[in-house]
């Protein structure tokens, strides 16, 4: 078996954050229907009007004071050519993104999504495709809602890294916990059946030997829902599959977890910790658990359950025993909120003057750490294939049940965003192409230039 190559804790004290920040606001923000980008921005039309090179060639002429010859003006053009052509591509590239969206509504796959591809502090494309919502109450007619850019969706298992780990890091880097703490500091109960060595950082590389999940019906039916207690002292009982650190086996339970420890050390809840010290002081005021029901109207529907679609509760059948306060699951968010996110994560933790992570927690939470998982992210395990084929080998991703996933990669700077509902209506949805063509589409082989505007 492999050996955890993760290294000890660390303890830094971190000083107060600074106020908060306004809102990032972005260059581009596109509907589905608007116009394309080649209609907004002409100067990225293919081939430029006669009368724009015959000004350009009276400019050149005055500013140089003399006669340009035939020959150097046609080199000079030339190379305006081949540079307008080299960007061109790039552009259309992130063009194609329409017709890849379009497909896999048409067949059937997703009922809509909304997708944000951002570079540095632009975003270059944003956009909104088919429904949030197509069947209501009963299942008995459809209801269509159209998806908007500014849809929430439930980001399932996108909490993991957002608002757990992320927070796990901030109590780190304030030095009130040690990555290399036992768990069994935090929850003497969990310190059982194999798992006594079990240490913060095997929960959030999935190497504690937790097992993937729980039945969340027998605990529902035994002591109702919600009973977070319960669903507590469950897997503090659970028996251990291998020894912490041998082996890597993505776990829900662990997040949960460690969403408990956090709310034993800050004396907040992961979902008031997380919106205290990440989502507000970055001004990500559409991100949170448990939406009010003034919200309903813009979320994305999942999952029909008792003849209803799911609009602000959380899919996850744990996360709705956990009282939609979760450490795996829960969090709702747009993709402009988490393109303020990704960027506080690629410029080092910080993002307009607040800071959220040190450097050092930021280089944990997104890269390797143990068997190709980050402290939070995924890095190079099985499960980063929806990085596609040119992504670095320093990019960053994750997904989320519901057909939600973030990509980043800090070579090129560039994150993409993808948010759809594929669980809605009945959970049969499947978004795994879509994840890699837009991979493709985003990110370019070494040496390509990412599209930029």
């Amino acid at each position: 078996m492999r050996k955890s190559s993760a290294e000890g804790g660390f303890r830094q004290a971190g000083s107060i954050l600074p106020a908060p920040a306004k809102q990032a606001k972005s260059e581009i923000r596109m509907s589905k229907s608007e116009t394309s980008t080649k209609a907004q921005n002409p100067k990225f039309e293919s081939g430029l009007r006669p009368k724009v090179w015959d000004i350009r060639i009276r400019f050149i002429r005055i500013c140089f004071g003399f006669r340009v010859s035939g020959f150097v003006l046609y080199v000079v053009l030339a190379a305006a050519v081949m540079l307008q052509g080299c960007r061109s591509p790039s552009v259309r590239r992130l063009d194609r993104i329409d017709a890849m969206v379009n497909e896999e509504i048409a067949a059937g796959h997703v009922p809509g999504a909304v997708v944000l591809v951002g570079r540095s502090d632009r975003i270059l494309y944003h956009r909104a495709f088919g429904s949030a919502m197509i069947v209501g109450a009963n299942d008995d007619s459809p209801v269509r809602k159209p998806m908007g850019i500014d849809t929430v969706f439930d980001l399932a298992s996108l909490t993991k890294p957002i608002a757990t780990a992320t927070s796990i890091l901030i109590l780190a880097d304030r030095g009130q916990l040690n990555i290399d703490d036992r768990v069994g500091a935090y929850l003497p109960a969990f310190a059982c059946a194999g798992k006594a060595d079990a240490r913060i950082r095997h929960l959030l590389t999935h190497t504690s030997g937790l097992p993937a999940y729980t039945t969340a019906k027998p605990l529902a039916d035994e002591y109702g829902s919600p009973c977070p207690e319960q669903v507590i002292e469950k897997i503090c009982r659970l028996e251990a599959m291998n020894a912490p650190g041998e082996e890597f086996r993505y776990s829900c339970l662990g997040y949960i977890v460690l969403a408990r420890i956090v709310e034993i050390v800050s004396g907040r809840n992961v979902a008031e910790f997380s919106k205290e010290n990440i989502f507000e002081p970055l001004g990500m005021h559409r991100t949170t658990f448990n939406p009010p029901t003034s919200w309903e109207d813009g979320i994305a529907a999942t999952q029909i359950v008792d003849g209803k679609p799911l609009r602000g509760t959380v899919h996850d059948p744990l996360a709705q025993l956990m009282d939609g306060v979760s450490g795996n699951a829960g969090l709702f968010s747009t993709a402009f909120d988490l393109s303020i996110y990704c960027r506080m994560l690629l410029n080092g933790g910080a993002w307009h003057g607040t800071r959220i992570l040190s450097p050092d927690a930021t280089r944990m939470l997104t890269t390797v750490q143990s068997h190709g998982r980050a402290y939070g992210f995924d890095v190079a395990s099985d499960y980063a294939w929806l990085k596609g084929p040119h992504a670095s080998e320093q990019a960053f991703c994750h997904t989320g049940y519901t057909g939600t996933s973030i990509v980043c990669d800090p070579a090129v700077d560039t994150y993409a965003i993808l948010l759809t509902n594929r669980a809605h209506p009945h959970d049969k949805g499947t978004v795994r192409e879509l994840r890699l063509k837009i991979a493709e589409a985003v990110f370019q082989p070494r040496g390509s230039v990412v599209a930029g505007r």
